[in-house]
């Protein structure tokens, strides 16, 4: 493998990478000498630095791996944070409005609620901090899932009690029996 298709294997692994990898991995998966791999990787970062670039290449924890610039990681952070004050999907709140109201509840059981797969609905709630596991079901093992007290501060309420109640924006009964009706007719 040439050089410069070294240099670009290792920046498309490091780009993935959420933890330090080491040069000798690195080398078997490249199939190159590891000599040839640190080679690059310190030629790579010595280029990173010279160019000011955002990111750098470093060695750490006896692998490499790429880490923002110190004097940009106030920009990053608020980034990031300005990412959690994102708007949910129509879906992740669904999802969050079945788990406020069935909690404890399995995703199983969501996903029956709402007809859908939600694992990785679940896995954004999770992330945002507006669900937490709350044990395992008995009976299957499933883990079970519950609103966090971020999720209440968010809502400005004091408890799960102060939810509103659903049954006023449920269509009447009357309504329902119609439309069976006209299904069995």
């Amino acid at each position: 493998m040439s050089d410069l298709n070294v240099e670009s294997a290792l920046e498309a692994i490091l780009m993935v990478v959420d933890e330090p990898v080491s040069s000798v991995l690195l080398a078997q998966v490249l199939e190159t000498p590891t000599e040839q791999i640190v080679a690059a990787l310190e030629k790579l970062s010595a280029e990173y630095n010279n160019q000011s670039r955002g990111f750098e290449l470093r060695e750490v924890a006896g692998g490499w791996r790429f880490y923002t610039r110190a004097e940009w990681a106030p920009f990053v952070e608020k980034f990031v944070l300005d990412g959690q004050q994102a708007r949910l999907t129509q879906a992740a709140l669904e999802t969050l409005s079945v788990v406020a109201y069935r909690q404890p509840v399995s995703r199983a059981r969501i996903s029956a609620v709402r007809g859908v797969n939600v694992d990785a609905v679940m896995k954004t709630l999770v992330s945002r901090g507006l669900v937490e596991e709350a044990g395992t079901e008995y009976e299957s093992g499933a883990i079970l899932y519950r609103t966090t007290s971020y999720f209440l501060e968010r809502l400005g309420l004091r408890s799960i009690e102060e939810l509103p109640a659903l049954a006023p924006f449920l269509p009447d009964v009357d309504v329902i029996d119609d439309l069976f009706d006209s299904f069995s007719s």
